[in-house]
C-alpha cells in the first residue's frame, strides 16, 4: 500500500502547493490594484518615486540586451524565411511573414523572457532576502503594508515598461530582418520598411502589446509570490530565484500558446 499511497501523497501535496501559489498570486494582484486605486485614502499611497525607480530597473536598464536579442531574432527570421519560402518560389512573402511573426509572437515573447530573467529573478531575490532578514515583518510592525511598498510599484512599472520594450523590440527585429533581406530580395532598406508598414495591421501590433501586458503581470506576481514564500536562509533565496525564473518563463510560454490559440482561430 505504501508503494501506491506515497506517490499519490506527493502528487496531492504538489497540487495543493500549486493551488496555494495561484491563490497567493491572485491576492497579491487584488491587493496591489486596491492600493493603486484607493491606498491614498488610508494613508498608504503607491509612491511615484518607487514606481519610477522600478521603471528604470525593469525598462531602461533592459534596453541594450532587449535590442541586441531583437536584432538577432530579426536576422534569424530573415534567414529562415528566405531559405524556406525560396523552395516554393514565394520570396515575396518574406516581408509579411517576418513582420507578422515578429509583432504577434517573437517581439513580446523574447522581451518577456529577458525581463523574466532579469527582473523576475531580482524581485524574488530581493523579497526573499527581506523575508529571511525579517525586514518584511519590520515593515508591517511600523505600519507599512508590504504589498503596497514592495509589490504595487513593481507591478505598475512592469505593466508600463514591458509593452514599451515590446514595441521597441518589434522595431529593432523588423530592422534586423530588413538589413539581412536587402541582398537576397534585392530591395532597399527603405523599400523593405515601407512594404512592412503597408502590410501590417493594427491588430498585429495590439496582439503583441496585449500579450506583453499579461506577461508583465505574470512575471511580477510569480516573482513576488515566490519571494514572499522563501524559507531556509541564503540557500532558500537561491532556490527561490531559480524557481521564479523557471516558473515565469514556463508561464509566459503557456500564456503565449493560449493567446495564439484563441486570437488566431
Amino acid at each position: 500500500m505504501d508503494l501506491v499511497l506515497a506517490p499519490l501523497e506527493r502528487i496531492g501535496r504538489r497540487v495543493s502547493a500549486a493551488i496555494a501559489g495561484l491563490g497567493h498570486g491572485a491576492m497579491l494582484l487584488l491587493e496591489s490594484l486596491w492600493f493603486m486605486g484607493w491606498g491614498w485614502r488610508r494613508g498608504q499611497p503607491v509612491r511615484l518615486k518607487m514606481v519610477f525607480e522600478q521603471m528604470r530597473q525593469v525598462g531602461v536598464d533592459a534596453i541594450p540586451i532587449v535590442c541586441l536579442l531583437a536584432l538577432t531574432i530579426g536576422v534569424m527570421l530573415g534567414i529562415q524565411f528566405i531559405a524556406a519560402l525560396s523552395e516554393f518560389g514565394a520570396q515575396s512573402q518574406v516581408i509579411v511573414a517576418s513582420a507578422k511573426s515578429i509583432t504577434r509572437e517573437f517581439g513580446a515573447l523574447i522581451t518577456g523572457i529577458v525581463v523574466a530573467g532579469r527582473s523576475g529573478s531580482a524581485l524574488a531575490a530581493r523579497l526573499g532576502s527581506m523575508v529571511v532578514s525579517q525586514e518584511v515583518d519590520a515593515l508591517s510592525a511600523i505600519g507599512i503594508e508590504p504589498v503596497r511598498y514592495l509589490v504595487a510599484p513593481a507591478l505598475v512599472a512592469m505593466l508600463v515598461m514591458l509593452p514599451v520594450l515590446t514595441v521597441m523590440a518589434d522595431v529593432v527585429a523588423i530592422l534586423g530582418a530588413g538589413l539581412y533581406s536587402m541582398g537576397p530580395l534585392d530591395i532597399s532598406l527603405y523599400g523593405y520598411l515601407a512594404q512592412t508598414l503597408d502590410l501590417l495591421e493594427p491588430r498585429d501590433i495590439w496582439e503583441g502589446v496585449s500579450k506583453s501586458v499579461v506577461f508583465g503581470m505574470l512575471i511580477t506576481l510569480i516573482g513576488c509570490s515566490v519571494g514572499f514564500s522563501v524559507s531556509g536562509g541564503a540557500e532558500g533565496v537561491g532556490r527561490a530565484t531559480t524557481r521564479a525564473v523557471v516558473l515565469s518563463i514556463s508561464a509566459l510560454v503557456i500564456a503565449d500558446m493560449l493567446f495564439s490559440f484563441f486570437l488566431n482561430r
